[in-house]
């Protein structure tokens, strides 16, 4: 390199920018108001450089959507004051704008250009950002986080088209819930959401819904990871990529799924799910005892979850920072729709913290914001304090939630899965007591084999319990028939 090697001066650097794309696109729009159509999805005004053409761009394209004519005269009284237009000329400007006008073919074309050179613009900026940052050695700021901040700034640029997405109007908040009430009202059951493979919980929930944060609870034992574990091998399984309603590619049935799995390793987590699959009991797999005809089973069930979009990140005491990180790259490489987290209290803030409530805090606001980022449902595993079990009703509730406040305030749905026959089989009176062992026998039978999820919280549904059924050898949850479905009559 001349000069030594160095770079040339960040003054010197020559801007990407090109004036006359911009102001062709724009002559353009005023002489045909259809070339917004074209290119509105495509540029917006953040994306021009001349900031008075991106005013410009702004005021022509609300004139338009309220089906107003746009043209050099019916513009010209809303930049009357914009000292940046009298700069070039006034009313003139516009007028020498649309005298440079392309075709109604050539706008996209040049919309795209606008953009490009917009996004190199962005791309400088987070470098210029990314190096000043490495530059000041400060003990608050070390290299790990900076990696992962300049990996959240590159991924929403690639993602978004733009660093900061900042407002939106409302009508474009009003067309996304009409997309969505769109697509619940095709789907199979009228879910706006992803299916969990559970029809009385997808019932409750709608599906599962994109920037929500789900918490499902439970004391231990009670089978909050053979739950999750369900539903994210159902939604793997299921999974269909194709055109969604919005036009791009994507999943339009189940989806590709992200488990991080930080208490158990991902060949136990593996052995859980070829379980479900084969229905071969978990114990007899962990210890070989298949005979033949199992063996088939269980190599067929593991040859149809290799082609599953079911990924495992078993890494032990992840920061909420790493975790952010490594869902990001996920969706990038691969996709990412639904995201699980076993469980939230093994996740470890980014920077310690005074006391467990204030961690425990950052960490839910963390999953919340990924979920919002990424545009997925995630479900994370909680804890219960163990209060439940000095009651006598043990059904769980969210004051039962480890550090609750943080959890209920930032979840968007908050479930616990109960299973009386565990509380049950503990009560086993001793076998000369012949009357209560009947009872009990009695009571048992009609809990066995049956789990309930209740949902404490849903901030935009109903609360309440929903029945599955539960498998025990297989930890497999269930729909749960119910009578009339027994009896026959639909």
């Amino acid at each position: 390199m001349a000069d030594g090697g160095q770079l040339p001066d960040e003054e010197t650097q020559v801007i990407p920018h090109n004036i006359e794309a911009e102001q062709a696109l724009l002559g353009a729009l005023l002489v045909n108001n259809d070339v917004l159509d074209r290119v509105s999805s495509i540029v917006t005004d953040s994306h021009f450089y001349d900031p008075v053409h991106g005013r410009i761009f702004a005021t022509a394209s609300e004139r338009i959507q309220n089906n107003l004519l746009v043209s050099p005269v019916t513009l010209k009284p809303f930049f009357e004051d914009d000292e940046g237009l009298k700069e070039l000329g006034g009313a003139a400007y516009l007028a020498r704008l649309a005298g440079a006008s392309i075709s109604l073919f050539a706008a996209k074309d040049y919309a795209e250009m606008v953009r490009d050179l917009a996004l190199r613009r962005e791309l400088i900026t987070i470098g210029q950002n990314i190096a000043g940052r490495a530059a000041r050695v400060t003990t608050e700021s070390d290299p790990e986080s900076q990696i992962v901040k300049a990996e959240e700034e590159l991924y929403t640029l690639g993602q978004k088209g733009e660093s900061e997405k900042g407002f939106q109007s409302f009508l474009m908040a009003v067309t996304d819930a009409v997309t969505l009430a769109g697509e619940a009202h095709q789907r199979d059951g009228q879910l706006a959401g992803i299916s969990t493979g559970l029809i009385d919980m997808d019932k409750k929930l709608g599906g599962l819904h994109p920037s929500d944060l789900l918490i499902l609870a439970g004391r231990p034992s009670m089978g909050k990871t053979s739950l999750a574990t369900n539903i994210a091998f159902h939604i793997a399984k299921t999974y269909k990529k194709g055109i969604r309603h919005d036009g791009l590619e994507g999943a339009i049935d189940g989806g590709v799924v992200g488990f991080f799995s930080l208490e158990m390793s991902a060949d136990q987590l593996a052995a859980r799910v070829l379980s479900e699959a084969a229905r071969i009991p978990s114990e007899k797999i962990r210890r070989g005892e298949l005979d033949e005809v199992e063996f088939r089973r269980f190599v067929e069930a593991a040859k149809e979850l290799e082609k599953c979009p079911l990924y495992i990140d078993d890494s032990a005491a992840l920061p909420i920072s790493t975790l952010a990180a490594r869902a990001r790259r996920l969706k990038r490489r691969h996709g990412l729709d639904v995201l699980i987290i076993d469980y939230l209290q093994l996740v470890r803030p980014a920077t310690a913290k005074d006391n467990r409530v204030n961690e425990v805090s950052e960490i839910t606001q963390g999953l919340k914001a990924i979920a919002k980022e990424l545009q997925i449902p995630v479900i994370a595993l909680s804890q219960l304090s163990r209060q439940v079990e000095s009651r006598e009703d043990k059904r769980p509730q969210l004051s039962d939630l480890r550090e609750s406040g943080s959890i209920e305030q930032d979840a968007d749905v908050v479930m616990f899965v109960y299973r009386a026959d565990y509380y049950k089989e503990r009560e086993k009176p001793g076998e000369h007591e012949l009357d209560k062992m009947l009872a009990w026998q009695d009571e048992m039978s009609k809990m066995q084999g049956k789990a309930e999820v209740i949902v404490g919280k849903q901030r935009h549904g109903p609360i309440g319990s929903i029945d599955l059924s539960f498998e025990p050898q297989f930890t497999k949850f269930g729909n749960l028939a119910k009578t009339y479905q027994q009896s026959g009559d639909f």
